[in-house]
């Protein structure tokens, strides 16, 4: 990033600015440039030093002090993650369990969810499995012929469909729990596969009278298919592995992730039931129901596999509902939080975890910043002075190397290699980076209270390379794109732009006194944006191309 250096130039000659001016005009491709240097006189570059200078650095320790809560984590996650919660008893008899599977639209994994679920190894007297399908496609004939597959099996099952959306997989999940069973409620996604043994490596620990859910950890089936999905995996793996083992086991709380876990009918009605102001109603409940009193437990030894999305603007429409769901929830209830009596720790355990996502708008107006910065070339510290130095240090430590000490923690947890994590940091600092305006968005849309629909991730059955190795067949690709209507080619458009707005920055840095310092991050900066944009512009085109193709000719 460009190193923040002392607005006073008056002692080094002409302001730099005029110097670009001069570079500028010898390079002839840069010359329709020249007019956004020739800025009228109240924005008289000296005046615009300080601004830009304070900014800039507003947004570094921003985004450091966010990085110096992840370094937080890590300790604490070194410090209890040898605890191993037991369950205080084990049932003599089993409580009766509804499983929930909320499913919209998904055919291509809605037989395979329903088959998991039916095959769970529990009391058939004491299980209820309600497919949970709010579909408008034919996907509904496929739940229904294996919901009566399954039910002259002598399974309970239960299909529960709607005519309407509202309230989306919140509404969907409040309905179909009125007509519920159990004591308590397993739900899944339709991109899981819940082991056989999950409810009973996860029931006993509902002997606690004061425990309302248990989450379990996530695994990735098809987490080795590309660069996307080795990055998604890590960063789920960070979340995971770390945030939520640091989290439970310190007394902080944690957040029910929407699926793959365990709750206790009583917490969920207790702390005001499914709601559909925000669009993650999990978060949401979370913290309505430990405000209510309830305790949650994580269970990183317990994993469900799921598919990761195996496609870019799939990722980013996944992404952009959880970061616009968070601040939405973070806003919702935050103030309520602060007034509440618990201690300390939780409240800003809470305020670091729903207001995280604000890192990515961060991130997007520092990247405005970089042109400005490099043009006035501010020096905010004097130039070549050592506090200065020791700050620009202090920040990478905190804003970047702290993401690093964080992912490599979680891969280790797991017995993965270091130093191939490390080899891929670059990987998961260009992504990260490359989401950034997407994700900026969505926290504008949230800060400005702009409504938007609860959009479904798109889910393709995708099986793991290793699994069809074994298998000896060719591993499952993507057949045919799955339309998301809120994906706008403008976004990534402006991603592309960012981009090369990155590149002219690394262009302008190598002819900058003192600029060259920040070749590496621009460079980094441009590299995730021109990948998350250019991918995303493919996959608009590959689907637009898709739906033009004629249908196939039918005997």
């Amino acid at each position: 990033m460009p190193a923040p250096v002392s607005p006073d130039d008056d002692a080094r000659g002409p302001p730099r600015w005029m110097d670009l001016k001069t570079l500028f005009k010898t390079t002839p491709l840069m010359m329709s440039l020249l007019s956004m240097l020739d800025v009228p006189a109240w924005m008289d570059p000296q005046a615009l030093r300080w601004p830009v200078t304070g900014a800039y650095i507003l947004l570094l320790l921003l985004i450091g002090v966010y990085g110096l809560h992840r370094y937080w984590l890590v300790y604490l996650f070194g410090r209890h993650r040898r605890q191993h919660p037991r369950p205080q008893h084990r049932y003599e008899q089993l409580p009766r369990v509804t499983v929930q599977l909320p499913v919209f639209n998904e055919g291509a994994v809605v037989k395979r969810i329903i088959d998991a679920a039916c095959e769970i190894d529990y009391p058939a007297d004491r299980l209820q499995i309600q497919v949970v399908d709010d579909s408008t496609d034919d996907s509904t004939d496929l739940a229904k012929a294996r919901v009566a597959y399954w039910s002259k099996q002598g399974v309970d099952v239960q299909y529960c469909h709607r005519t309407d959306r509202t309230g989306f997989k919140a509404g969907a999940l409040e309905s179909a729990t009125k007509s519920a069973t159990g004591e308590l409620i397993a739900i899944f996604d339709a991109d899981f596969i819940p082991p056989r043994t999950f409810l009973k490596r996860t029931v006993h620990y509902f002997t606690d009278p004061k425990l309302g859910m248990v989450q379990t950890r996530w695994s990735h089936i098809n987490r080795d298919d590309s660069l996307l999905t080795r990055g998604q995996a890590i960063f789920l793996d960070g979340h995971f592995v770390i945030e939520h083992t640091a989290r439970n086991r310190s007394g902080a709380w944690i957040n029910f992730n929407g699926t793959a876990g365990l709750w206790r009918r009583e917490a969920i009605e207790s702390a005001g039931g499914w709601q559909h102001d925000t669009l993650t109603e999990d978060v949401d409940l979370s913290y309505r129901a430990q405000l209510a009193g309830w305790e949650f437990l994580f269970l990183p030894w317990v994993q469900c596999p799921a598919e990761l999305p195996p496609e870019i603007n799939a990722f980013k429409s996944q992404q952009h509902r959880w970061t616009k769901g968070s601040i939405q929830t973070a806003i919702k209830l935050l103030p309520t939080l602060m007034r509440a009596k618990i201690p300390a720790k939780i409240k800003l355990e809470a305020f670091f975890h729903l207001t995280s996502p604000m890192v990515y708008l961060y991130i997007t107006l520092l990247a405005i910043l970089f042109y400005p910065a490099i043009a006035l070339n501010i020096e905010p510290f004097g130039q070549g002075s050592w506090y200065g130095v020791l700050l620009g240090a202090s920040l990478f430590g905190l804003g970047t190397i702290s993401a690093s000490v964080f992912y490599i923690a979680s891969q280790r947890a797991q017995h993965r290699s270091a130093w191939g994590t490390v080899v891929q940091i670059p990987l998961l600092m260009a992504i990260g980076i490359g989401i950034a305006l997407n994700n900026a968005i969505a926290c504008i849309e949230a800060l400005i209270r702009y409504d938007s629909p609860f959009i479904r991730t798109p889910k393709y059955n995708i099986t793991s390379k290793a699994k069809n190795q074994a298998e000896g067949q060719q591993p499952s690709g993507i057949a045919r794109i799955i339309p998301i209507p809120s994906m706008k080619r403008s976004v990534s458009l402006l991603e592309l732009g960012l981009g090369f707005y990155m590149l002219m920055c690394a262009w302008m840095s190598l002819h900058v006194e003192h600029a060259i310092v920040s070749l590496p991050f621009l460079l980094l900066f441009a590299t995730g944006y021109l990948y998350v944009g250019s991918t995303s512009l493919w996959v608009h085109l590959r689907g637009h191309l898709e739906n033009r193709r004629p249908a196939p000719q039918t005997a």
